[in-house]
């Protein structure tokens, strides 16, 4: 197991297994067929409990940058492509190709989408916000369904922020 504590978050997407050492986030896993799964007992602490209340946040629009420490393993690689990911802007997406030029390869793009969906935790670095070069939804851990909706609510919240600003 990636963290020695762990808590489950019911969320608009399902159900989400989140573990964290006494530091920072391991992991967040889609729990995709809740049937006839046996869950693990609840071991809270601190970083989990600030992991659940910004996701709350986020699943409200209310919260467009996590502030939770967060420390997935991977290799020297896929922690690059990650931390490449976190500087997506909410609302915002890239293409695979786009993004293994920022990490200055293009012909890595393939590597680059691997590490992209080898990602351990999902919507706090941002995975969603990759598409095709078609702008084509392409493959999530979660499923396709769940990256569609993610970016769906992201882009309306940042519509919602448009149209209260024009009042302002």
């Amino acid at each position: 197991m990636p963290g020695k504590y762990l808590t489950y978050y019911d969320s608009p997407l399902g159900k989400l297994k989140i573990t964290a050492d006494e530091n920072a986030v391991k992991s967040i896993h889609f729990i995709l067929d809740i049937d006839g799964v046996e869950l693990e007992q609840e071991i809270p602490n601190k970083i989990l409990e600030k992991c659940v209340e910004e996701l709350n946040q986020y699943f409200k629009g209310e919260l467009q940058d996590f502030s939770v420490n967060i420390d997935p393993e991977g290799t020297e690689f896929q922690k690059r492509v990650w931390n490449e990911l976190l500087k997506i802007p909410y609302g915002k997406t890239i293409s695979y190709l786009k993004l293994s030029r920022e990490l200055g390869n293009e012909r890595s793009i393939r590597a680059v989408a691997r590490a992209n969906g080898d990602n351990k935790i999902p919507i706090i670095i941002p995975c969603h916000r990759v598409i095709g070069s078609d702008k084509s939804l392409v493959g999530y851990s979660g499923g396709v369904w769940r990256k569609k909706w993610l970016l769906e609510h992201e882009a309306a919240v940042i519509n919602n922020e448009k149209q209260l600003n024009l009042f302002f």
